[in-house]
């Protein structure tokens, strides 16, 4: 997703969570040391043994955590360990993380400028902050510590993680995206993958000012979401495609019946009739899971208006191409890719992944008569989320698509600090869709396809 950029202004969020880490940034240095740890796990095991925690879990959570801090004062007080009032505040801190939250981890998901948290064995974790990556202090005790964390986190959806199945994808209860693989597969001890969920998603205008693409740029996109064509975002990992779909269905008119489509529901659309489907992933015995496939057939027969998959990936690439050229037109999605021909290639491959029997050119045949525009995003050298160029699908010539590029972003170096310079410009060219968007009542300024703007 697209991560904001520095800004003059911060939320209270942010400001609040900074005066927490400086308060804290001394303190975290001595948690560090094995005997703080060691103090923390012992009173932690003495907190569940005195407390009936699953009792709790009726009463209100303000009140619990109130309780439960007031047991750990008494649990410290009684350690034969000399503390200051403000390690006893912090080692209760710890000791309620890790009976209620996710333990070493909490700080991390309560940071809004953190888009990544990646655990690489107990003794080392990075997060990605504006699309950098970090190295921070925290630890987890060993990789026994870090375990039960990983499986607090899937038992809550349901699942299981052992030596039987040692890979899980989950959720945690604010739609973040976990993964957690761990060994035999993991050779070192366990790992655990994070994308956190942003609350705030970014509209259209605030993509223009932090210079992901121009008003131009961003101009033309409105005009082709109104008016019906078929987008497909392409980039790869990190790279902002669903930030910037839903950036551009806030384009959709109102009145119409929305259906989404995700593996993990992310997307957060404003209009008041969305219908939004979610994969399911198979239960304990493998049995149950249903697939994108399944969903994007059973929205067909939902009466959709728009069709909007978070990102295609297997076989209901060949449903999808179908159901556009079937009516349902005005549908966005994304895919990996690393370029709009890249993106036309995973399409075929993934549609002869769902019908082996179809030759290349009646697959080629379906991208070129189903979508018309294909929007490139990438993640820069300086973690800045750029769209790289809009290109038009403009049919076939022979048996291969063609493409016409209407906007690129030319990269020209970096400047003293690292950062990427470059700037946005249109080819010139005017796109053979026109037609239709004058059809639909839609006329662009006409120094549009002219534009250059140097970033």
């Amino acid at each position: 997703m697209f991560t904001p950029l520095d800004t003059n202004t911060k939320s209270a969020q942010q400001v609040s969570w900074e005066q927490r880490l400086l308060k804290n940034s001394g303190r975290q240095r001595a948690s560090l040391k094995p005997e703080y740890q060691e103090l923390k796990f012992t009173l932690h095991r003495k907190l569940v043994d005195k407390i009936n925690l699953e009792a709790l879990a009726t009463i209100d959570n303000q009140r619990v955590r109130s309780e439960v801090r007031q047991a750990v004062i008494q649990l410290i007080d009684s350690e034969p360990t000399l503390l200051s009032s403000v390690e006893k505040q912090q080692i209760s801190d710890e000791v309620l993380d890790e009976v209620f939250g996710l333990g070493p981890l909490e700080p991390l998901l309560t940071d809004p400028t953190i888009s990544d948290i990646l655990v690489n064995t107990s003794k080392q974790v990075y997060v990605e902050r504006r699309g950098l990556l970090e190295l921070t202090n925290v630890t987890f005790r060993d990789d026994q510590h870090l375990l039960r964390i990983i499986d607090k986190i899937v038992s809550q959806v349901g699942r299981r993680i052992d030596e039987s199945t040692p890979m899980v994808d989950a959720r945690l209860l604010d739609g973040s995206r976990v993964n957690a693989i761990i060994p035999p597969l993991a050779v070192d001890g366990p790992l655990l993958s994070i994308r956190r969920f942003s609350t705030d998603k970014l509209m259209p205008n605030d993509l223009v000012e932090k210079m992901a693409l121009t008003q131009g740029m961003m101009e033309l996109l409105e005009a082709a979401v109104k008016a019906r064509l078929n987008i497909i975002i392409a980039g790869g990992t990190g790279a902002g495609k669903t930030t910037l779909l839903n950036a551009l269905s806030a384009f959709i008119n109102s009145k119409e019946r929305i259906i989404t489509i995700e593996d993990a529901a992310e997307l957060q659309l404003k209009q008041p009739h969305v219908a939004r489907l979610e994969t399911r992933p198979p239960n304990l015995e493998g049995n149950g899971a249903v697939r994108q496939r399944e969903l994007l057939v059973n929205s067909l027969r939902m009466r959709p208006d728009r069709i909007v998959v978070g990102e295609v990936r297997g076989g209901e690439a060949l449903d999808m191409l179908q159901a556009m050229n079937t009516g349902h037109d005005g549908s966005l999605t994304t895919v990996h890719a690393n370029t709009p021909r890249d993106a036309v290639s995973r399409l075929e491959v993934m549609v002869s992944l769902a019908n082996a029997n179809m030759q290349l050119v009646s697959i080629r045949q379906q991208i070129a008569s189903a979508v018309h525009v294909l929007v490139q995003a990438a993640r820069l050298s300086d973690g800045s989320r750029r769209v790289m160029s809009i290109t038009e699908v403009t049919g076939m010539e022979g048996e291969i698509v063609t493409l016409q590029d209407l906007f690129v972003f030319e990269r020209r170096g970096l400047d003293p600090d690292g950062k990427v310079v470059g700037r946005f410009a249109a080819t010139g060219i005017r796109p053979k869709f026109y037609e239709k968007l004058l059809s639909a009542g839609i006329r662009l300024r006409s120094d549009l396809f002219e534009e250059v703007v140097e970033v």
